[in-house]
């Protein structure tokens, strides 16, 4: 049996802030308990709710652990008692609900996904928070069927890459939009049929004079963007909202809703309970992982940080000028 430190190192959030605020610190080694395992963390995914959290808006779930980090990569090291699935050795990805800045972490056996063939454990741990929320809201929850026309906006971003492939996987036309030409060069290669620098192009436009609308949306900007969408579906079109970058308030008018028999939904991931993201995991374990194994899907990595540099990883988040994921390695 591996021996386990008994303190660990790990980026803590002493008080809300800007990025500075992260420190790189020693707690105690965290403990599985009866149905997770103890993952020694190779590497950890930075998403967009890292930065929220930091900031003081998007506390982690009663019992989750307040250090931050959603996903990771690495080694299973320990094993609660009611564990049967998993062993000490085996490599995995995983799910989590918090603790992922960290040299170790604890996991839910249910949420842990093996890692994929010739996948290196940072292209591994971009792909948990990503694949799951795509998958549950594109697929689950916006019903996305072979030939239909799907938007996402964000392209470039973690979820925005993920969900490009996924829908074209699932044999989907696949619109984006994105903040420069070189960006729109970065989805078209991951098979956006159409890619549009919202900058110098209305999305709006565009899709209405080259497709005449869309099936389903899956949004993270929010704010005006949400009656824009509304005029972009078609009749029985459903849109999906999963983050507010430009606010959660919005002016809309009902009657297209009601004349298209639009449906408007959305969710958040990171409460929802471990049967709920167990069923998700199973569903990528059947459907998605072989397409990865099979290197039809990988998840795009702009950078990677050192743990200690968690500060400087936030820093080029916030500036929005990557494209793909943020790892940190440990």
């Amino acid at each position: 049996m591996t021996e386990l430190p008994s303190h660990i190192k790990a980026i803590t959030t002493p008080e809300f802030g800007d990025p500075d605020v992260l420190t790189l610190e020693s707690i105690p080694c965290p403990t599985p308990k009866d149905d997770e395992v103890l993952i020694k963390v190779s590497a950890a995914g930075v998403n967009r709710p890292d930065v929220v959290q930091r900031q003081g808006h998007y506390p982690p779930p009663p019992g989750a652990s307040d250090i931050l980090g959603l996903e990771v990569a690495g080694e299973v090291v320990a094993t609660g008692k009611d564990v049967t699935t998993l062993t000490n050795g085996d490599q995995v990805c995983a799910l989590v609900t918090g603790g992922g800045y960290a040299a170790y972490c604890t996991a839910p056996a249910t949420t842990c996904l093996p890692i994929p063939k010739g996948f290196s454990h940072i292209d591994a741990a971009a792909l948990p928070e990503t694949t799951f929320t795509v998958w549950s809201n594109m697929i689950d929850r916006g019903q996305l069927k072979a030939g239909e026309v799907f938007l996402v906006h964000g392209g470039t971003s973690g979820i925005g890459t993920t969900a490009i492939q996924m829908a074209k996987a699932f044999g989907a036309t696949v619109i984006t939009t994105a903040g420069s030409d070189a960006k729109c060069t970065t989805c078209r290669s991951l098979g956006a049929d159409r890619a549009i620098n919202y900058r110098t192009e209305d999305y709006v436009e565009v899709i209405k004079s080259e497709f005449g609308g869309v099936d389903v949306i899956l949004d993270m900007v929010g704010g005006d963007y949400f009656a824009r969408n509304i005029k972009c579906l078609d009749p029985d079109g459903r849109h999906i909202s999963i983050a507010m970058l430009k606010g959660a308030k919005a002016d809309i008018n009902f009657m297209p809703v009601m004349l298209k028999r639009l449906s408007l939904t959305g969710s958040t991931l990171r409460a929802r309970d471990t049967a709920f993201k167990a069923a998700i995991a199973e569903n990528l374990r059947t459907h998605i992982w072989p397409l990865l194994d099979q290197g039809k899907i990988k998840p795009l990595i702009d950078s990677t940080f050192p743990l200690g540099d968690a500060a400087k990883a936030h820093k080029l988040m916030e500036s929005s000028q990557h494209m793909g994921k943020i790892v940190l390695t440990t």
